[in-house]
């Protein structure tokens, strides 16, 4: 009896089913991709670096072999981004095997933390301060001063495998950079000193960081073009010769990569920023050569690294069109599937940057717009999550795949409108729901 009665009953639900199908009660598309975005979703257990990490784990099994992770940032000076990058720099450390942070900072800021990081030597609050002014003083905060302290304590922990810090990016490059240069020729080819040295008059720093940077910027175009020349043969003269006698082959790699660095500063100077199409290749200029140093750094140490910069930097694609190609483009070109990147998003909330009146200010920004990306990851859990792009159920990726408008923001806010699809720029994504301003150390005096 009760068999024959299954038998209508399971008829009526294939006539509902049929009927929702035909009448388009199903849910729509963006419903249905929000389905499937949250059963990728991986919860967060927090964005700060202390604590169990086991909330993690999910982000061990996505990054996999890679030798390079790029995470980024939707604002540059929020910190839950900030300690979210402490936190993923723990796990990646003590967890697969990570050695090396790399930031979207100058070569020689990153050396300098780097000999702090490893030896001790410095105060670190200082340096900082010294070195990220102008375009880089977002990055003078408590929350990256608790992330190289942190690293330092570690290192004390571990001396026989210990961390490294670098700078992947160009625009100062201080004194200590060309001291390195010249004293390499001066123990291992003096017969190179005097034409080095006089290559280089006039391009070692002698202000602060931030004054240096300013006042490059107003010397005459022909002036810069020639620097840029003056630094490019002083690279060549030095990368041309063969490994001298007594020098080391990494010595010798080293004192080159440092000569390409100063290079590299006075080339990127070297545009004429009045032009919109010289405007253009500055930017991928500068896109190429972070991730020339990133690859370069990896190889040379061995190390597996994790990159800090911004969303628009560790992207497969640009959302902007003074940005030909981006960093993560270059780093896929050269490591193919070994990098990974992985994109930081929020829901609202406020952050630091320049305004209108070039003032150095909190901004806030509340919910997400309808139509949005953040308005489609903010539906997809109430709390702060991690999912991979290239797994997530495929209505969800369809979904993703297409570009909407997406937060951008910079230095300078408000910034123009960008299009994002998330899944075709990134392989990875953090939500945040909530964000706060991140905590600006005192400035030089």
């Amino acid at each position: 009896m009760t068999r024959n009665r299954s038998v209508p009953l399971l008829f009526l639900l294939l006539l509902l089913c049929a009927g929702a199908l035909s009448s388009g009660t199903l849910p729509p598309p963006e419903e249905r991709a929000l389905r499937a975005a949250e059963s990728g979703a991986h919860p967060l257990r927090t964005t700060g670096p202390d604590g169990d990490l086991a909330d993690l784990r999910p982000l061990g099994r996505m990054v996999g072999d890679a030798k390079v992770v790029g995470l980024g940032e939707a604002t540059h000076s929020s910190h839950e981004f900030f300690a979210l990058k402490h936190r993923v720099l723990r796990y990646l450390v003590e967890h697969e095997g990570f050695r090396t942070f790399a930031l979207e900072t100058s070569w020689s800021s990153g050396l300098r933390l780097d000999a702090y990081v490893r030896t001790g030597e410095g105060d670190p609050r200082r340096i900082m301060r010294e070195e990220f002014q102008d375009t880089y003083a977002w990055w003078n905060t408590e929350e990256y001063l608790a992330l190289v302290e942190w690293m330092r304590a570690y290192n004390v922990r571990h001396p026989e495998d210990p961390l490294r810090f670098m700078g992947d990016d160009f625009a100062y490059a201080g004194p200590e950079q060309y001291d390195r240069v010249l004293r390499y020729a001066a123990r291992y080819r003096p017969d190179l000193l005097p034409r080095l040295t006089a290559l280089y008059r006039g391009m070692r720093p002698t202000t602060s960081a931030g004054a240096y940077m300013k006042a490059y910027l107003d010397r005459p175009l022909a002036e810069r073009r020639a620097l840029a020349e003056r630094a490019e043969e002083a690279l060549s003269l030095l990368a041309r010769q063969p490994i001298p006698a007594g020098a080391t082959k990494d010595a010798h790699a080293w004192a080159v990569q440092h000569a390409r660095a100063l290079a590299q500063t006075a080339r990127g100077y070297a545009f004429d920023f009045d032009d919109a199409e010289q405007l253009r290749a500055s930017m991928g200029y500068r896109d190429r050569l972070m991730a020339d140093n990133v690859a370069w750094w990896q190889e040379r140490t061995g190390h597996k690294v994790l990159l800090s910069a911004h969303n628009s930097h560790i992207s497969y694609q640009t959302s902007d069109p003074r940005y030909p190609r981006m960093q993560g483009a270059f780093l896929r070109e050269r490591l193919g599937a070994r990098y990974v990147s992985a994109a930081v998003t929020f829901g609202a909330g406020s952050f630091n940057a320049t305004g209108p009146d070039g003032t150095a200010r909190v901004h806030t920004v509340g919910a997400p717009p309808r139509g949005s990306t953040e308005r489609f990851l903010n539906r997809v859990r109430p709390c702060d999550y991690l999912m991979d792009l290239r797994t997530t159920p495929a209505a969800a990726r369809t979904w993703l795949n297409t570009p909407r408008p997406t937060r951008n923001i910079g230095t300078s806010y408000p910034e123009r409108p960008h299009e994002v699809a998330p899944t075709a720029s990134h392989d990875l994504l953090f939500h945040l729901h909530h964000v706060t301003p991140a905590h600006l150390l005192a400035p030089p005096t």
